[in-house]
This record gives C-alpha cells, structure tokens and sequence, in this order.
C-alpha cells in the first residue's frame, strides 16, 4: 500500500519519470492544443518506491512464508557470531560453515530459472536446530519471487495435516486442491524434513511430492535437523579444510565429516536417527538425485542467543 505522505507520489503508489524509449506517454500538457510550452516530454508511469515494502509483503503472504520468517533476508544472515566458552579456532570453523551456507543459496537464488531444460538442481540445507536453515531458505525464496516467479512454502508437518484434514467429509478442501499448487509452483520450499513421525501414508504423500516435482522438472528446496551417516564422509576433502565436492555437496573439516562438530559433541540435533531413518531410503535417494546437499556445523544460535541474555524464551 502506497504512503499517503509520500512526496514522489502523493499516496497514488505511481510515480511519473521521463524516458526516452519509444511508446512512454506523454503527459496531458504535452498533447497538442494544451497550453503548456516547450518540446513534449516522454513520460513513464512506474510504482512508486514507497510501494516496495508492500509488494514484498504480498509476495511472501502469497507464498504462504509465515510471517515470524518474513524479515529474513541474506543481509541480516549473520556468519560472525561469538559464542562464550569457545576457542577462537573453532568459533571460525563455525562461522566458515556458516559462510559457505549462505554463499551457496544466494548462488541458487541468483541461478534459478524455471525453464525446464535449464532448471537447477534444489538445495537440501542439513543442520542443527538454530543454525539458520530457515533462515537460508526464505531469504532465496523472497529474492525468487520478487522476481516474478511462483514461490511456495509448507512446513512439513503442516503440509501433512493439511492434506490429511482434506480427507474430511466437512472439509472445504480436496486433496488436490492442496497438492496442486505444491506441485506446480516454479521454486518449492519444504521446511523441517523429517519432523514428523515417519508413517507409511507421510512418507508415500511427501514421496509423491517429491517425484512429481522432480519427473516435472521443478526446483525444490528442502531444510531438515535430520544428518546422514555416509554423507558425512568425503574422501578428497583435505582434513581441516572448506570446499564444494565434486558431487556439489559441501564438504566440511574432518571433524564434521565423522558426524561431530570440532568440540567432539555428535551433530546430531534431534535424538538418535537420521534422516534415511525419518524419511525412508528411497526418498533419501531422490533428494541425493533433486538436490545439493548443504551441511551447516555450527552450534543452535538461538540457545546461545538465549544462554548469553539470561532469557528462556
């Protein structure tokens, strides 16, 4: 919604600007028999700046980005953090892991296309709880669907109990009525894989997802707490450095890729299983097949967050 004190354009949302492209309008003063002198200026009619913050918003409701997540962005994506009672040596290991995360998914946003022959693999973001994937995610999604393309976003458990509800004689919904827009839109985003407990119609209903998007060509991006065991293992990766496998997964320090993080506590965020064992081996393949994997190793930045400020929310 347009600012009704905005001096550019008087709370109309438009602004005029001159241009010198064939087709601009020109003003009513400038057609022939209105009293203004001089040569007719080419004009352009765009919205107005004020306007943008709107636009945004409209954008992230459309795709269903809850609004705790909408500020998120790249630039306040924060890959310094300090955290009490941590070597210097490890705090930088952390922060390279979340650097490189956050180099690889504004490296997907600013590559994505929805042209089928062209389409980018998507991105499964792998970590902790805290650690920002959701963060990663969304801010992508927003850059995707400012420009112009159909962004989708569902928690997973949520997609899951929306289509379960669907299922409902007094339900207002259908099934498909839920699954289309899932399948069809240009970029997907799927939060939290695995969160739920893995029954045999989830796993079928987020396989169907999955395949159809992937059979169709159409880019997803996925977050999950859930680690693999042979994913942390990189043969060539030199021990203690940073890189992209060949494979284009991210390859961390030998710590990380024994499935510990440097201060030897296991990765490992959400008890004992991982994510094969939450989502069934052959949705693991697909996701191998779909996506790059992008492993996050860093301490849960909100508990850190909470510990330094004393607070428990």
């Amino acid at each position: 919604m347009a600012q009704a004190d905005c001096p550019h354009c008087q709370g109309s949302g438009w602004k005029v600007v001159e241009r010198t492209t064939e087709g601009a309008q020109a003003l009513s003063a400038d057609k022939p028999g209105a009293s203004a002198q001089g040569e007719p200026k080419l004009v352009w009619a765009v919205p107005c700046d004020c306007t943008t913050g709107d636009r945004t918003e409209r954008a992230l409701a459309r795709a269903r980005v809850p609004e705790r997540y909408r500020h998120c962005d790249f630039d306040n994506y924060e890959t310094d953090n300090d955290i009490e009672n941590v070597s210097p040596q490890q705090i930088a290991v952390f922060n390279r892991s979340l650097i490189q995360a956050k180099l690889m998914a504004q490296k997907f946003a600013k590559e994505f296309t929805p042209i089928r022959e062209q389409a980018e693999p998507g991105l499964l973001l792998m970590g902790p709880c805290g650690v920002g994937k959701t963060h990663l995610a969304v801010s992508a999604l927003k850059e995707i669907v400012l420009r112009g393309y159909s962004g989708l976003f569902y928690d997973y458990r949520e997609l899951l109990k929306e289509i379960q509800d669907s299922y409902n004689a007094e339900s207002q919904s259908t099934e498909m009525g839920v699954l289309e827009p899932v399948l069809k839109a240009e970029i997907f985003i799927l939060d939290d894989v695995g969160s739920s407990k893995p029954s045999p119609w989830a796993l079928e209903t987020v396989g169907h997802v999955l395949n159809t998007r992937y059979n169709e060509k159409r880019v997803t991006l996925l977050t999950t707490n859930y680690l693999d065991e042979e994913s942390a293992q990189s043969r060539n990766a030199e021990s203690g450095s940073t890189a992209v496998s060949p494979r284009g997964n991210v390859a961390f320090p030998e710590s990380y890729r024994s499935g510990r993080l440097p201060s030897g506590e296991p990765m490992r965020a959400t008890g004992e299983d991982t994510l094969t064992e939450r989502v069934g081996r052959r949705i693991r393949s697909r996701l191998y097949e779909m996506c790059r994997t992008v492993k996050i190793s860093a301490p849960d930045y909100r508990k850190e967050i909470r510990k330094a400020t004393g607070s428990g929310a």
